[in-house]
């Protein structure tokens, strides 16, 4: 059913507190919900677990990760099938119609005021939020996190990296991750398995880039999280290793305090 009937619950889940960390954690597609009115996107619950309708594995890293480095977590709680929150309003694929070969039914045929009734109830929102959360530190270090995860193969060609590190216009921490990572052993992309983009991603652009504060975008591959012991070593793993990035990040570069103003961050 591509028609809103009724409001949308509370699009945003909050996770853990702000115990001084300099990291605020943000994860766009760590939910599953549809709204009740859109029958399930007229897809089955099998087609909608499938990495098309959400991250697999990084709500349970997200949270873990925000106990382990004491700070707030900031999950969307509706499926990136329903709306993806990291495409700017209006992008072409914020609403797909297919994914992965999946046909959406529910997406088919919107009107713009559909649309528009999304982004208000989902996109919105939880932008507010962060941008909430990141007004409330004004003053102090912060570093924005992104949390996403990424499907094992796309179109049957094989993803050899277990995590990537995804950067744009500032590359400093995301390349001092990918050292530290490469460290332990591990087959980092650099970019990959995506390029974070101005306009094929919104988050980073809109929280990190346009505010001028340290950023990255972290993907872990889907296999390595799937079950909830992955999910903990991969949380051990960054808890330990973005504060030493942090603290090496602080030793090379200027650490600019959070203004609220918005402004272009040129590296």
């Amino acid at each position: 059913m591509a028609a809103l009937e009724t409001d949308f619950p509370p699009c945003v889940a909050v996770f853990g507190t702000d115990g001084g960390s300099p990291f605020v954690l943000v994860s766009d597609h760590a939910g599953q919900a549809v709204p009740p009115e859109m029958d399930g996107l007229g897809l089955s619950a099998a087609e909608r677990a499938r990495h098309i309708g959400w991250d697999i594995g990084i709500d349970g890293v997200g949270r873990a990760l925000s106990r382990k480095l004491h700070c707030v977590l900031i999950e969307q709680v509706y499926s990136r099938l329903v709306i993806d929150c990291n495409r700017a309003p209006g992008h072409p694929t914020s609403i797909v119609t297919v994914s992965d070969g999946t046909r959406v039914p529910a997406n088919q045929d919107l009107t713009a005021a559909q649309r528009v009734a999304r982004e208000n109830a989902i996109l919105h929102p939880y932008h507010d939020r962060i941008t909430q959360e990141l007004d409330a530190r004004v003053g102090r270090p912060t570093v924005v996190v992104a949390l996403h995860s990424f499907t094992p193969s796309m179109k049957a060609v094989a993803r050899p990296w277990q995590v990537g590190l995804l950067h744009n216009r500032d590359p400093r921490l995301a390349h001092i991750m990918i050292d530290l990572l490469a460290q332990e052993g591990l087959t980092v992309g650099d970019n990959q398995p995506y390029a974070l983009t101005e306009t094929s991603d919104y988050t980073i652009p809109k929280h990190g880039e346009q505010r001028g504060l340290p950023h990255v975008e972290i993907e872990i591959r889907q296999d390595l999280i799937t079950q909830p012991e992955g999910q903990e070593e991969w949380a051990e793993r960054l808890a330990r290793l973005l504060p030493k990035a942090w603290a090496l990040f602080c030793a090379q570069y200027p650490v600019p305090h959070h203004t609220a103003q918005m402004q272009d961050a040129t590296v």
